[in-house]
């Protein structure tokens, strides 16, 4: 890293024993340690951002805020930085997608379809179970990992991940 920044030994001193799964990055960046070993942490992506959602986070290094908003794949965050952290925008901005946690209030029999009234790409979907309140799903094929749905949910349920961090939980 270039300031010599360990992120692992920050996350212990502060008493953090369990490994950290980095926030949502930002599209088209680079995998994390390398994103971590170059970023200046200027703060020019966070000022670029239309719809406000990258924050400083744990180090000082910009990441995504999904209860902000939604990302709308713009590509200004990627255009303002000047260090060399992302990937061309003509690719896929990355393999995030929506996961819905056993609170989601359908779970608890409570009737809301928030996270879907909030996908554009229709990528949440309820499953209609007799005697029960229907249950969402989602569909990784759809769901661009934008984030639309987190911010909607009144209950916290929605992550936004890789669909590899999701099975490591």
């Amino acid at each position: 890293m270039s300031d010599g920044v360990k992120l692992s030994r920050r996350h212990l001193l502060r008493g953090r024993f369990k490994a950290v799964t980095p926030a949502a990055q930002l599209p088209w960046s680079l995998p994390w340690p390398a994103f971590v070993a170059d970023c200046s942490r200027c703060g020019d992506c966070l000022t670029a951002c239309p719809e406000q959602i990258i924050i400083k986070g744990d180090g000082g290094f910009p990441e995504l805020d999904f209860s902000r908003g939604e990302c709308s794949f713009c590509g200004d965050c990627a255009s303002a930085c000047s260090e060399p952290l992302f990937r061309p925008t003509e690719q896929s901005p990355w393999d995030y997608i929506a996961h819905i946690a056993e609170s989601c209030l359908a779970n608890g029999q409570v009737y809301c379809q928030r996270c879907q009234d909030s996908c554009e790409t229709r990528a949440i979907r309820f499953i209609p179970i007799l005697g029960r309140v229907p249950t969402p799903s989602v569909d990784a094929a759809l769901c661009t990992g934008c984030g639309a749905c987190v911010a909607d949910c009144p209950v916290d349920s929605i992550k936004v991940a890789s669909p590899a961090a999701k099975e490591h939980e």
